[in-house]
């Protein structure tokens, strides 16, 4: 016997919801392959000076969120079937998965907010390490190559934590052409640390949204299957 009244409303804004819960998880896997393979990013945290890697902490977040996204669509389907085949069992492991999943989702959180300032951080020192050898060496090629990376990919030109007025000999050839010796020096948009910063902080934030939109419709659905499992509980007795 299948449920009634309040219940079997309930039933569909369940389905409702998992159909929207399995479209976020979607969006989720395509934002995160997005940012896996966003240009300015892979340019960057692909370069290698010498035998040192770019810092790859933000692409372990990225790896986390593909993870989330493809565990949300299966846990979205899961909770359609369920809510629809009117299974207790479906339901109840439905929201054994979404508690779970609130969890990981509460530590990745936890984890971004605690490192949300280390990646720009990592990359700054990195850009910092590859500038000051490009600037003390003429032969290391690597060097220049990686320097220029983040001036072409960023748009920027140096740091001016960085510069000194011997540097002035390295700007033509490390530098775009277009670039002011003036704006580099006078701390607008053009200098690099900014650049790093804006563009982390950019997609971190993007992460963010996605992140407490997900974590509400969990809550919506945890407490809309406990009161359906009840529902069908109750309809099964009598």
């Amino acid at each position: 016997m299948g449920v009634e009244g309040c219940a079997k409303c309930i039933k569909y804004l369940l389905f409702v919801f998992n159909f929207v819960f399995w479209l976020a998880g979607g969006i989720i896997l395509g934002v995160a392959l997005w940012l896996r393979h966003d240009s300015q990013t892979t340019n960057i945290l692909y370069l290698q000076l010498g035998d040192k890697q770019a810092p790859n902490t933000f692409y372990i977040g990225i790896y986390i969120l593909i993870a989330v996204g493809a565990v949300m669509m299966f846990v979205g389907f899961l909770g359609c079937y369920g809510a629809i085949q009117e299974s207790q069992c479906l339901l109840g492991t439905f929201f054994t998965c979404l508690v779970i999943l609130f969890a990981c989702e509460v530590a990745a959180g936890i984890w971004g907010f605690v490192n949300k300032d280390q990646v720009a951080k990592d990359v700054k020192q990195f850009y910092d390490q590859a500038l000051q050898q490009a600037m003390q060496s003429d032969s290391d090629a690597n060097a220049k190559t990686v320097v220029k990376t983040f001036h072409e990919t960023l748009d920027c030109c140096g740091s001016t934590s960085m510069f000194t007025i011997s540097s002035l000999v390295m700007k033509n050839e490390l530098c775009p052409k277009e670039k002011n010796i003036d704006t580099v020096f006078s701390g607008l948009p053009q200098d690099c640390h900014k650049k790093i910063d804006e563009l982390f902080s950019e997609k971190l934030y993007l992460i963010g949204i996605a992140a407490i939109v997900v974590a509400v419709i969990m809550i919506f659905e945890m407490i809309l299957s406990m009161i359906l499992c009840c529902g069908i509980r109750n309809s099964s007795v009598y």
